[in-house]
């Protein structure tokens, strides 16, 4: 019952309007800054020894906080050919069927309506693999490489703003491809061709990659999109991409036999940034 009214707040609550007033809150400084901040660390419990920067006073606003850099060392690079990318939890991971991913238990969706509609972009993973990985508010808040990569295209796909806690992911159908996603497009010279899709939600001011900055900080309502050249952006494993104001989900696709998972992952585990993701497939193939 507790869950049912959970997500029937959802749909109810003006989602955008909120999280438009959490972005300008979360962007602006001032006297009630190192409050805030002191009041999300008590309430979430927020580990600042692995900080770069443990001085709560020092933020000059709530997003400087959010999306502070660990200290060196913090988060070591496994020995893996897929590392995690991000801190989080894992949602769920595995197979992708034929096109469908699972969301939850009980809930599915197709890699076209993930990408936007884009099907002959959803052809490229089909019976692939995917990874649905948790940020929550705690947790370190930028995103990294899974493994070396050349960005090749990035995509706006405008949505609803639901959250995507676990609660949400359980209860609303078709939650990923329903929000808001900024889909980054790799190819990889050793696992061919992979998506990092960074999902929206109530309350995450906006999404940004280290080569654009903020990608959806005017939200037109209209999907936008960016080819990029040959060697523009190559990115190699651990290193940044890009970063969430606010916590939500990062979604992976990647092509027919390029990762067999970690047989230590499973649905609801804790995951850290750096540890072995997982290793290339016998049958993966490089480009």
């Amino acid at each position: 019952m507790f869950e049912r009214l959970r997500i029937l707040t959802q749909h109810a609550i003006p989602k955008r309007r909120l999280t438009e007033l959490a972005g300008r809150v979360a962007a602006s400084s001032g006297r009630h800054t190192p409050r805030l901040i002191r009041w999300f660390v008590a309430r979430y419990g927020v580990d600042m020894s692995e900080a770069e920067n443990p001085d709560l006073r020092s933020y000059a606003s709530f997003n400087d906080f959010f999306t502070r850099p660990l200290k060196a060392g913090a988060r070591p690079l496994a020995d893996a050919d897929f590392i995690c990318p991000v801190d989080g939890a894992i949602s769920q991971f595995g197979s992708i069927d034929d096109h469908h991913i699972v969301q939850a238990k009980g809930h599915r969706f197709t890699t076209a309506d993930l990408l936007g509609g884009d099907s002959a972009l959803a052809a490229t993973f089909r019976d692939g693999s995917f990874a649905n990985l948790y940020l929550s508010p705690k947790d370190y808040h930028r995103l990294h490489m899974p493994c070396d990569g050349e960005l090749t295209r990035m995509v706006y796909v405008p949505g609803a703003l639901f959250s995507v806690n676990p609660t949400t992911a359980r209860g609303v159908p078709g939650l990923f491809a329903r929000n808001e996603r900024v889909i980054c497009l790799f190819k990889s010279p050793s696992h061919g061709r992979f998506a990092m899709i960074l999902v929206g939600a109530t309350i995450v001011g906006s999404i940004a990659t280290v080569w654009h900055g903020a990608v959806n900080a005017k939200r037109s309502g209209e999907i936008s999109e960016w080819p990029y050249a040959s060697s523009e952006v190559v990115l190699r494993r651990g290193e940044e991409m890009g970063r969430f104001l606010l916590g939500s989900t990062i979604v992976m696709l990647f092509e027919k036999d390029a990762i067999a998972f970690n047989p230590e992952w499973y649905p609801e585990r804790p995951v850290r940034l750096g540890e072995p993701m997982g290793s290339a497939s016998p049958g993966n193939r490089s480009l």
